[in-house]
């Protein structure tokens, strides 16, 4: 356990917990986070990872643009410092999505298995692809975001248990709890 992995443990955990309160400060610490977890996954030969977290700070600068915008889903402007709206996930976009994260599960895979060291190619690219569909789910605030982070949360835990990251690995299992507690509350605020 490293310096970094402990300053970017923390930085997640505050910047999750505000996305589960729908708090626009969470897009800021997102990229620290991304920015951290860049560093660490690079040590640690999880290439994939790694070019997630700069894929994830282009998607947190969209989230955080999206999210400022307030808007409710009724179109009415909100002020900046009100809660986020939820917006319903349609069942076909979400086999779309889902199907879109399959087939760059096998891109991604293919190539850093192919072509780099990487300590675990295809378990990786899985798990980032899918992360790419469940952060963009949270930046078009669709309440479905939370259940597909607590799949990918939890396979990503044995992953980082595998790779001796254990402080990471327990984020990730706290992670998956903050997920819970996101869904309920989006699923709460949607259903008023």
């Amino acid at each position: 356990m490293s310096r970094l992995e402990i300053v970017a443990v923390a930085v997640t955990v505050l910047s999750i917990w505000l996305t589960a309160r729908r708090n626009l400060w969470c897009w800021p610490l997102g990229l620290v986070a991304c920015a951290l977890y860049f560093k660490l996954f690079l040590d640690v030969r999880l290439y994939a990872d790694m070019v997630l977290q700069a894929l994830f700070g282009v998607a947190i600068l969209y989230g955080w643009i999206a999210w400022a915008r307030g808007r409710r889903s009724d179109g009415a402007e909100r002020p900046v410092d009100a809660s986020i709206a939820v917006v319903p996930l349609p069942p076909q976009r979400a086999v779309v999505w889902l199907l879109a994260g399959a087939l760059g599960a096998g891109v991604i895979g293919w190539g850093t298995s192919r072509y780099t060291d990487a300590a675990l190619p295809w378990l990786d690219a899985t798990l980032s692809s899918f992360s790419l569909v469940a952060q963009l789910w949270t930046a078009r605030r669709h309440a479905a975001n939370w259940l597909l982070w607590i799949a990918v949360d939890a396979v990503y835990v044995g992953m980082f248990v595998f790779k001796g990251l254990w402080l990471t690995a327990g984020l990730y299992a706290l992670l998956c709890v903050l997920a819970v507690l996101g869904w309920r509350r989006w699923t709460a605020q949607r259903e008023r």
